[in-house]
């Protein structure tokens, strides 16, 4: 909650990614984090059981991880900072670097 207040403060909002440029774009900035993971915009609505952007756009571009996580109020999306920059679910309260869109 603090990455998604601080981009809202000061930009317009946590990165969405919404096709394959987007993800390539957040990608090349994800390599320059000092953490394991960075704070995208994706959270899980436990109202729509459902996961959503935080602009609110329906999840349809996915680069998921199969990682085994389930879909609780407190999952929110990260990618990986290496690797293939897959999508994990993360504990909303961990924290990482996060990438604001302008």
């Amino acid at each position: 909650m603090d990455a998604l207040s601080y981009c809202r403060n000061n930009y317009r909002d946590l990165v969405t990614i919404t096709k394959t440029d987007e993800q390539r774009w957040v990608q090349e900035k994800a390599k320059k984090a000092s953490t394991p993971f960075v704070w995208i915009g994706l959270r899980f609505n436990c109202t729509l059981n459902v996961w959503l952007w935080v602009c609110p756009e329906m999840v349809s571009y996915r680069n998921n991880a199969s990682n085994g996580g389930t879909d609780d109020c407190q999952m929110s999306g990260a990618m990986e900072t290496g690797g293939k920059h897959k999508w994990f679910q993360k504990n909303g309260t961990e924290e990482f670097n996060f990438i604001c869109f302008c």
